[in-house]
């Protein structure tokens, strides 16, 4: 024979599920349904076609900065009218609640109970028809606190709480783009990827707002670009609106430009007295001989600025190869660059991945038979490697000076030592990861949380000042 469940008017609990480890309640057995406080609702579908719910919850209306996120699956939507006679549609859930002793699995109503002294209602579905409600007693069930909140406990859920990350990229089936999806929801957090050439933007004095097929997208904690090379322009623009939301991004509007701008980027790096082979820049020079005569002597390598993954990147030989080469360029009416050919490279680079100031992981990349491109969709193998000192203070001072918190840094081993040929914002993670045996997406992740974290701790001020 089960015991009667005993309540008073009002009564702590507890929603385990919802990461909700003390709510106070207001027991009304008026209500059939149990209602939640929740704020930023978005509706949204996993990739099994369920439909969810992603909400905010501010549990104490004492601590406004005492904010959770929770999400749990749709079962229902329910028309309820209110006390005061108003009628509305609310997603409901299903999760469990411990009150007391009791653990049982009940039914809630989302919607918002900021004016309301309690963020949580009780009705009878929840504490059942049977239950014996003292009118004139509380907490007969034990009293909780909102310091479970702020202990140690406290710490290790900020430090794991749920995160709203959406990730830039208009191939989100890719191999990058599906691992750090992956290692989002691994980590708890909830992530979504969004077509950057779909986006299109609000630009107003009072409110920045990012729209995507007909619909406002919710305020986001962090944005992961993956931005392709033809939608630099355009996604810097949809990147920097999204900062101007509050987002953190993982890399910045600005650096994805120094990093892009192949001709910056090496004057930045070598104002830095970082080590890259002699280069010489070019639009159409009338003196073709004086232009590879900049670089030394041949081989040299010509490459159009716009070049990705190898493509529209010549070897030259010999002298006279080359100023053919920067003959043919110029009709292309292009900017380009010649480059000095490392030879005692032997047609391999080191690509070292750094994420928040320190190299996570790195590969060597050799060039296939009869081939000087190392690059993995030109052939190339891909093999683990260790750095020496030099190398991955090189790839951490090149990702520095360009302002970029994860970076796929190309380095050459040279006679007079690492050179830096490329720093990419956007790295490949197949490779990386597959050489090293390293888990990149998940140190990205973790990158994210720490960063994030760090700015939800600082006041309001300190963070406009970021």
């Amino acid at each position: 024979m089960s015991t009667r469940l005993e309540l008073g008017w009002e009564e702590w609990l507890s929603l385990p599920d919802l990461g909700l480890a003390a709510l106070k309640a207001k027991v009304d057995t008026g209500a059939r349904t149990s209602a939640l406080h929740a704020d930023d609702v978005e509706r949204f579908r996993d990739a099994d076609g369920v439909e969810h719910v992603r909400f905010t919850i501010r549990p104490s209306p004492d601590r406004p900065r005492l904010k959770r996120v929770c999400e749990a699956p749709i079962i229902d939507d329910r028309e309820v009218t209110s006390s005061n006679g108003q009628t509305e549609t609310r997603p409901v859930i299903a999760t469990d609640m411990v009150i007391g002793s009791v653990r049982k699995r009940i039914q809630i109503t989302l919607t918002n109970r900021e004016t309301m002294s309690y963020r949580m209602l009780l009705g009878r579905s929840a504490i059942g028809e049977d239950a014996l409600i003292a009118p004139n007693r509380s907490f007969v069930q034990g009293e909780l606190s909102y310091g479970l909140y702020s202990k140690e406990s406290q710490k290790a859920a900020a430090e794991k709480q749920s995160l709203k990350i959406a990730i830039l990229t208009r191939e989100p089936n890719n191999y990058s783009s599906s691992r750090l999806m992956e290692a989002a929801i691994g980590a708890g957090h909830t992530i979504d990827a969004i077509n950057t050439s779909r986006c299109y933007l609000r630009v107003e004095r009072e409110r920045a707002e990012v729209h995507y097929d007909g619909r406002v997208l919710p305020q986001y904690d962090a944005i992961i670009p993956r931005i392709g090379a033809s939608m630099t322009e355009y996604g810097m623009a949809v990147l920097r609106q999204f900062q101007s939301t509050g987002a953190w991004c993982l890399n910045e509007a600005d650096a994805i430009g120094r990093s892009r701008d192949k001709l910056l980027s090496h004057q930045l790096l070598a104002r830095a007295g970082i080590g890259m082979p002699v280069t010489a820049f070019a639009h159409s020079p009338k003196d073709t001989k004086d232009l590879v005569d900049l670089v030394g002597q041949a081989p040299v390598v010509l490459k159009l600025l716009s070049s990705t993954q190898g493509k529209g990147v010549v070897l030259a030989e010999t002298k006279k190869a080359a100023e053919s080469l920067v003959d043919a360029f110029r009709g292309l009416d292009a900017n380009f660059l010649i480059q000095d050919f490392v030879k005692e490279a032997a047609g391999a680079d080191i690509r070292c991945l750094v994420v928040g100031g320190k190299v996570i992981a790195a590969m060597k990349r050799q060039a296939a038979e009869g081939e000087f491109r190392s690059n993995l969709h030109r052939g190339g193998a891909a093999l683990a490697v260790k750095l020496s000192v030099a190398e991955r203070k090189t790839a951490v001072r090149a990702a520095k000076v360009l302002g970029l918190n994860v970076a796929g840094v190309d380095i050459l081993q040279s006679k007079d030592g690492p050179m830096v040929l490329e720093v990419n914002s956007s790295p490949g993670l197949e490779g990386i990861e597959k050489a090293s045996e390293l888990d990149v997406a998940s140190g990205i992740i973790t990158q994210i949380e720490r960063r994030v974290s760090r700015l939800a701790a600082r006041t309001p001020v300190e963070r406009s000042g970021s």
